[in-house]
């Protein structure tokens, strides 16, 4: 990639990051559904909820996190449909600039936006008496493995952002991704589920994840769950990048 990739994605992740800034309400939206359901499950159902563990917003923190970065692709998704149907790329090919660092823009948008609706997240959880003894190499990890997980999803939702019909069917692939992290180790632990959920909880992207982000703020080890979790995000990532930019391709051609 040259130089003029860099500067031209520079220039439209700028005004990507202006629109947003000017409409803060995506970023509290985002919040506002992670933050309402660790209400809801640390202050009504945590008392109720065995795992093992007497705090339970500590437990519950790293799958509240995903949902967060669920809830937040939806709008990159948005984003782009409307950037489809007003005409930008059009007018954006008829300038000299690279052709990708018009998705990689939307993409470094959504990374931001994101990671600052997690910082939210997580200023909550504190106030509700989340606490960890992580050192920095592990706080790092934690959110390297975010990012990563955040670049994954965000490259799918570039796929709808681009061949979807509606403002609706662009951003509704979202809701399966938020439902994802119930059957998993988010929020019970999977020991307690029948056969059949428990085989699928164990095996689908998120519990590894989960598991990995919990031991790391525990400082417990971490084992084979990081190799797992980091196999999962870099291989979502690579299918959904390459099924993306041909997307995009197909519709520029």
């Amino acid at each position: 990639m040259s130089t003029h990739f860099f500067s031209d994605t520079a220039a439209l992740t700028g005004r990507s990051l202006t629109h947003i800034v000017r409409s803060m309400d995506t970023i509290i939206t985002t919040a506002v559904t992670p933050i309402a359901m660790m209400l809801m499950f640390v202050y009504v159902f945590g008392g109720a909820i065995n795992t093992g563990t007497d705090n339970y917003v500590n437990y519950l923190l790293p799958g509240i996190l995903l949902i967060t970065v669920a809830s937040g692709i939806a709008y990159t998704a948005f984003r782009l449909f409307i950037d489809m149907q007003g005409g930008i790329f059009e007018r954006f090919q008829s300038m000299p600039i690279a052709r990708s660092s018009v998705l990689w823009a939307h993409v470094l948008t959504s990374l931001v936006a994101n990671l600052v609706s997690i910082a939210v997240v997580v200023l909550v959880a504190l106030l509700m008496g989340f606490r960890s003894g992580a050192g920095l190499p592990a706080w790092l990890a934690v959110a390297g493995i975010l990012v990563l997980f955040t670049l994954a999803l965000t490259w799918l939702a570039v796929i709808p952002g681009l061949t979807a019909k509606s403002v609706d069917g662009a951003s509704a692939f979202s809701y399966p991704l938020i439902f994802l992290p119930f059957l998993s180790s988010a929020f019970v632990p999977t020991e307690t589920m029948p056969g059949p959920l428990r085989w699928f909880a164990e095996n689908q992207p998120v519990t590894s994840i989960v598991d990995t982000i919990r031991a790391l703020l525990a400082q417990q080890p971490v084992g084979t769950d990081i190799w797992v979790a980091l196999g999962w995000c870099v291989g979502i990532l690579v299918i959904t990048y390459y099924f993306a930019m041909a997307a995009y391709r197909r519709k520029i051609s």
